[in-house]
């Protein structure tokens, strides 16, 4: 039996969050490629997409995941280094259905704000990652885990 902060918790969360990445990027028809993880407090995860914004042109465009507030998208800022976010998935889950995050990318690239949410969603504390081990797990035992 492990401590609830042990190392089988965090090895946990760590395959369940690329588990994880892979169901959205696979739903968004995008390779685990495209995703990019960091593990350290608050844990998070960016997924490059490969189109842009009416709105902001010459702008890139990602979807981001952390721990705290789940998935929002992002622009580069206007000097090309930071990420400035745009809108967040709304709703309470930190992780949300797959497809859930794609009808949050549709609406967005569709500029129907119905989905979208301005201001982050509650506030999850970061590194508690013993809480996001369980709804991470479905995706390491199903059909999306490419382990």
């Amino acid at each position: 039996m492990t401590s609830m902060m042990g190392v089988d918790n965090e090895s946990d969360f760590a395959q369940g969050l690329r588990a994880y990445s892979d169901a959205v990027a696979s739903a968004l028809g995008i390779g685990l490629e495209a995703c990019a993880f960091d593990l350290d407090a608050p844990a998070s995860v960016y997924v490059a997409i490969d189109w842009r914004l009416d709105r902001f042109p010459g702008r890139d465009l990602a979807l981001l995941w952390d721990e705290r507030h789940g998935w929002a998208a992002a622009v580069e800022a206007s000097c090309g280094e930071d990420l400035v976010v745009i809108a967040y998935s709304g709703g309470p889950e930190i992780v949300q259905d797959p497809q859930q995050v794609v009808r949050f990318l549709t609406a967005l690239r569709a500029d129907d704000r119905t989905l979208l949410q301005l201001d982050p969603p509650g506030f999850r504390r970061p590194g508690n990652h013993e809480e996001l081990v369980e709804p991470l797990a479905h995706y390491r035992f199903s059909e999306w885990a490419a382990l």
